[in-house]
């Protein structure tokens, strides 16, 4: 699988060059479009002109269209790559296709940056360790929307009295899948993300009485990551991959397991690494390995020894990977998630 689809269309953005390791970018303009002067300019009294030199990040700029000085903050930034800004409209307008080609290749290279960056892991709520990879070790509470790990669950059914209430909030336990659907309403009406993911599970089986709906659950999911939940990408990117609820799209379901993988779901990017090194992509899938390995996922280790064993990966770097993996391990650790993955085990 390889990116992407976007969910919103974006305008294009213009300039003839984007230099990013320097202050400022030159724009060359032919000599008709120099000469033409910018009504956006004239309205703002800005008359002093440049040779076509375009500011970033100061709080005098210059357009890239008209070669006109204005203020930073006032004027139009290229939605896209985020690299020029304009007068207004009409002066993006008429630099886009000059623009196109070098702003595209500098929203790839910025993808590219987000993609492959290490992301911290989301913590539980009670404990604040980091949540593990494995999804069986953690439960959605549908009375406070909450991800709770089997170890703080243990610990609560341990206490006196703490049986059949929830760990983090004390509210007892849905009593019926009835109760337990019309809780998570609640929470999606109040644009709770992981509730919209949760409810998109009920969808897709069809219980708690609903019909199965497969669109249905794919627009709660994608809700879900719209609104933060990773989880939620991972599963609409699943199903565009398996054609569940949609047509099979690899493009869409590479783009969005890439969403969830940048939010810091491991299944995803282990997902993404297989999907590239069965593509012959080597090096892009031990990327993802390596990132994934790094957040204590023990499956994306075999990859990245295979790769360190076929001089694929350099030593320091497959030091540092176990090193950080088990970092990782010992920090996801405590006694009541090893009591409690006991009891999972045995059944």
């Amino acid at each position: 699988m390889s990116s992407t689809d976007t969910t919103k269309d974006v305008e294009d953005d213009n300039i003839d060059t984007v230099n990013e390791d320097i202050e400022r970018v030159v724009i060359s303009e032919d000599k008709k479009d120099t000469d033409k002067d910018c009504t956006s300019c004239e309205q703002n009294n800005i008359t002093e002109g440049t040779e076509g030199v375009a500011l970033k990040d100061t709080s005098v700029c210059v357009c890239a269209s008209c070669g006109k000085k204005g203020d930073s903050d006032d004027m139009n930034t290229c939605n896209k790559c985020k690299m020029v800004k304009y007068c207004n409209a009409a002066c993006k307008k008429k630099h886009r296709k000059k623009h196109k080609k070098a702003c595209e290749k500098r929203v790839a290279e910025l993808h590219e940056e987000q993609l492959f960056k290490d992301v911290e892991p989301d913590e539980c709520p009670i404990c604040l360790i980091p949540l593990p990879p494995d999804q069986s070790q953690i439960q959605f509470r549908s009375c406070c929307g909450k991800l709770i790990c089997y170890g703080c669950i243990y610990a609560m059914k341990m206490s006196e009295g703490g049986d059949d209430i929830c760990a983090f909030c004390r509210t007892p336990y849905a009593s019926s899948d009835q109760e337990c659907f019309k809780r998570v309403k609640k929470l999606v009406d109040k644009g709770n993300a992981n509730a919209f993911c949760h409810l998109a599970g009920y969808y897709k089986e069809g219980s708690t009485g609903l019909p199965q709906d497969l669109t249905k659950a794919n627009e709660l999911n994608h809700k879900a990551g719209e609104l933060g939940c990773a989880r939620g990408y991972y599963l609409l990117g699943m199903n565009y991959y398996g054609g569940h609820g949609v047509e099979v799209d690899i493009k869409k379901a590479v783009y969005y397991c890439e969403l969830a993988a940048m939010n810091g779901y491991i299944d995803a990017r282990y997902n993404l690494g297989a999907n590239e090194y069965n593509s012959g992509n080597y090096d892009r899938s031990l990327k993802h390995f390596i990132i994934s390995a790094k957040a204590g996922h023990e499956l994306s280790l075999v990859p990245v020894k295979n790769g360190y064993e076929q001089g694929l990966v350099g030593k320091d770097e497959y030091a540092n990977t176990l090193r950080s993996y088990h970092e990782r391990q010992k920090e996801m650790k405590s006694e009541m998630r090893d009591k409690a993955a006991a009891i999972l085990d045995r059944r």
